[in-house]
């Protein structure tokens, strides 16, 4: 019911808690290509954990201090958008994605971030909006750079990984640089 067209196969729709199934479904088929680069608190493994982490953005939904909409490609969510964090007094948002693997590649994540983004800039006056990603992730640097964020910096050994601390890097984009027409890919 309520879905905004990106292109003739995708759409972004909110990923409200009742599509939990779904989600989980959705999970399974990206677990394994997501699990590197996510929180592991966002890789629910069971109905109850998929339903808790929407639950979890809806409730930033409804605090104004979050948010999270699937990409629904040919009728079928193969990853999202969200913003991982939103404060509209500090005008500061961050921003995420993440694709199933059957979706990688296909151009999919970059006009769903410019949407929200272009929202938060827009409606919302937020003045920064930042990127993070652990500083091994080749193809969420890549598409930092393609929406137009800058590289503010590596935070090094921020965190836990799976393989020993992992770095961190912080893209951001500032209300004024945002662009009114996106990069060209080549």
């Amino acid at each position: 019911m309520f879905a905004l067209p990106l292109t003739e196969d995708v759409e972004l729709r909110p990923l409200d808690p009742w599509r939990a199934e779904e989600f989980l479904a959705h999970l399974d088929r990206a677990r394994e290509h997501i699990q590197p680069w996510v929180s592991p608190s966002f890789v629910a493994t069971d109905l109850a954990s998929a339903r808790a982490v929407l639950q979890r953005y809806a409730d930033r939904w409804a605090s104004d201090s979050g948010g999270i909409w699937g990409l629904w490609w040919r009728g079928t969510l193969v990853g999202g958008v969200m913003f991982v964090s939103f404060d509209v007094t500090r005008g500061v948002c961050e921003v995420g994605c993440w694709v199933e693997p059957a979706a990688q590649g296909r151009g999919l994540v970059a006009p769903a971030v410019r949407r929200i983004v272009d929202w938060a800039v827009r409606e919302r006056g937020i003045q920064r909006v930042e990127w993070r990603t652990n500083a091994d992730n080749t193809r969420s640097k890549a598409l930092a750079d393609r929406l137009g964020l800058r590289l503010d910096g590596t935070l090094r050994q921020v965190s836990p990984g799976p393989h020993g601390r992992i770095d961190l890097e912080v893209w951001s984009v500032l209300a004024d640089e945002w662009p009114a027409a996106p990069r060209t890919v080549h």
